[in-house]
């Protein structure tokens, strides 16, 4: 069967998967050298997932997701100098120093969020495609959330919600086998987490997250029948995390033989493997893309290095105080 995706398109995914990649090692660096403080998700491995939304989706499109954001980020649009200076904390990052990692925010990019509470996001989600279906946009919210937020109480409040009003949201539970260091298998009786869709008469598919190929797909068919006013959809994206849940985790509840398995699986190889058999990219198209990417991630950490810290008055701005609020006492 042809395939119907374009040399374009693969060349798009690549590269996008390659800076999320790079920007990743380079972040996991800093972190060792103290430049990076506090809490450091990396999204090495499930990139995949990522470009193939991407692809499906238009710019206006929004983007919310938990913690482990900086891959949702850069693919959304927000600058990888932006990234980085928000990792360093530094007033030029995407949240003026003041968000760091788990905070990633863009605006413009129609990117919200980072979300420190784990399932925090998918009320807000909800949220902003109810926003988007009261000013009658065309607009579709994807909203992330991993499989251990699928076990809190907020996901099935929500769709009940999504579904009794039709909001035009895809939730992307991108399930990367663990919750911190505790596998699906050990968490519920539902192991299968699109089906958690059934109770609310959800359309809902399980999908294959390791390449952006299948990715597209999923969420294209998905976010289709959200503009066309057939209401929410749930898609369990299967991805797998090759790093530990987080800078600190030195992830001893896996076996060498999972990872391995799961590294022939890596969306970067697979999809460069692809490009060489079905559209003949050579190595030279490939090296070029490399030297693009390095020279981005370099020109990023400069950025972060240069960036001035914010000044100590930002400490009392972007607060949202209610000054009459009735029970604060002096």
């Amino acid at each position: 069967m042809a395939n119907k995706f374009s040399k374009e398109t693969y060349l798009y995914w690549y590269e996008l998967m390659l800076l999320i990649r790079r920007f990743e090692e380079k972040a996991g660096q800093m972190y060792g050298m103290q430049k990076i403080r506090g809490f450091l998700h990396l999204y090495i491995g499930q990139e995949a997932v990522a470009a193939g939304c991407m692809s499906a989706t238009n710019p206006d499109d929004i983007f919310v997701t938990a913690y482990r954001d900086h891959g949702l980020a850069i693919a959304k649009g927000v600058s990888p100098d932006s990234c980085m200076a928000e990792l360093y904390g530094k007033v030029t990052g995407c949240s003026k120093g003041k968000g760091g990692s788990m905070h990633f925010f863009g605006v413009k990019e129609k990117f919200f969020g980072g979300h420190g509470i784990v399932g925090a996001q998918i009320g807000t989600g909800a949220g902003l495609a109810l926003a988007e279906q009261y000013r009658e946009t065309n607009n579709v919210v994807l909203c992330f959330f991993g499989d251990g937020a699928a076990r809190q109480g907020i996901l099935h409040e929500v769709f009940n919600l999504a579904m009794l009003w039709s909001l035009p949201v895809v939730f992307i539970c991108e399930n990367n086998n663990y919750a911190m260091g505790t596998s699906v298998q050990r968490t519920s009786n539902v192991k299968e987490i699109y089906k958690l869709a059934c109770a609310y008469d959800m359309p809902s598919e399980k999908v294959d997250g390791m390449t952006p190929e299948s990715v597209h797909k999923g969420v294209e068919k998905a976010v289709k029948r959200a503009r066309e006013k057939g209401g929410p959809t749930l898609l369990e994206v299967m991805t797998y995390r090759f790093k530990g849940h987080s800078m600190s985790d030195p992830a001893k509840y896996r076996s060498k033989e999972e990872m391995e398995e799961y590294k022939q699986r890596d969306p970067l190889e697979t999809t460069k493997e692809k490009m060489q058999k079905e559209w003949n990219v050579t190595e030279e198209e490939f090296e070029k893309i490399n030297e693009k990417v390095k020279a981005e991630i370099e020109a990023a950490v400069k950025f972060a290095d240069e960036s001035p810290w914010p000044d100590d008055d930002e400490i009392l701005k972007d607060v949202y105080a209610e000054s009459d609020y009735p029970f604060i006492i002096d």
